[in-house]
C-alpha cells in the first residue's frame, strides 16, 4: 500500500488503515533492530563487553532525539519511547550475557 499524506485523505477508514500499514511496517523495523541486539549479544563477550554501556545509551538517545527534530517528531517523546526499548533490550542482552556484576 502506498501512503497517502495525511492531509490527502478524507475518511477515518482510509486513515485507519493507513496506520495500521505503518504500524505494520514499525513493527517489521522493530523486530529486525532486536535481531541486530541479539547478534550483538553474541559478539559482545568475544569483544569484552557486557550489555550495558552507558555511553553507547547516551550516544543513541542524542542521535534518536536529534533524527526526530529533524524529522517532525517529538525529540522527548522519541528519547522516552527509546530510552524504553533500549532498556528492554539491555534486558535481554542481560539474560544472555549477564550484567557484568557476577
Amino acid at each position: 500500500m502506498t501512503l497517502k499524506p495525511p492531509q490527502d485523505i478524507a475518511t477515518m477508514d482510509e486513515l485507519r488503515q493507513q496506520i495500521d500499514q505503518i504500524d505494520r511496517e514499525l513493527i517489521a523495523l522493530l523486530a529486525t533492530r532486536q535481531a541486530h541486539v541479539d547478534r550483538a549479544a553474541e559478539l559482545k563477550p568475544g569483544e569484552g563487553m557486557v550489555a550495558r554501556i552507558e555511553a553507547r545509551v547516551s550516544e543513541v538517545l542524542d542521535r534518536v532525539a536529534q533524527s526526530a527534530q529533524e524529522a517532525g517528531f517529538e525529540p522527548d517523546l522519541a528519547r522516552g519511547m527509546w530510552s524504553q526499548m533500549i532498556e528492554a533490550m539491555i534486558a535481554r542482552e542481560e539474560r544472555v550475557i549477564g550484567t557484568g556484576e557476577e
